[in-house]
């Protein structure tokens, strides 16, 4: 993807929060620069699982500073059902990130389009200033 005039490649794994993925969360999450949790407006459980996933990451990825590791937040699935079988509210999921420390907050729609670009933009920002932070921290060390 383009960001600041510069080409990125984003590797991505999407484990879609199932069990039989977190054994290998080790070797998933170790040198993640961001973290992006994912769930459906439409589904409160999903919403309810977002502590679970940061907490499960933030074990397994193990970052040498885990209260100021970036995390994004996308509520998806906005397009269905013309938002009316919506159970999460935006308010509702602006006030979770709030008390997390401010994590960046999206709502989406991945088929739809609605977005995206948006929500893959600030991901790319964070990973890219967390990659730099680790970097200073290292040179620092040196």
């Amino acid at each position: 993807m383009q960001f600041e005039d510069r080409l990125f490649t984003l590797q991505i794994w999407d484990t879609a929060g199932q069990e039989r993925f977190q054994s290998l969360g080790v070797a998933f999450y170790r040198g993640a620069d961001c973290c992006v949790l994912v769930y459906d407006v439409n589904v409160m459980k999903s919403f309810d699982n977002l502590n679970n996933w940061r907490e499960e990451f933030l074990i397994q990825a193990s970052p040498s500073d885990p209260e100021n590791f970036p995390f994004v937040v996308i509520g998806n699935k906005i397009d269905v059902d013309g938002g009316s079988s919506r159970l999460v509210s935006e308010k509702k999921a602006r006030a979770w990130c709030a008390s997390k420390g401010n994590i960046p907050y999206f709502e989406t729609s991945a088929k739809e389009g609605i977005n995206v670009e948006e929500a893959f933009q600030c991901i790319a920002k964070n990973a890219l200033k967390s990659g730099e932070e680790e970097e200073m921290c290292l040179l620092q060390t040196i």
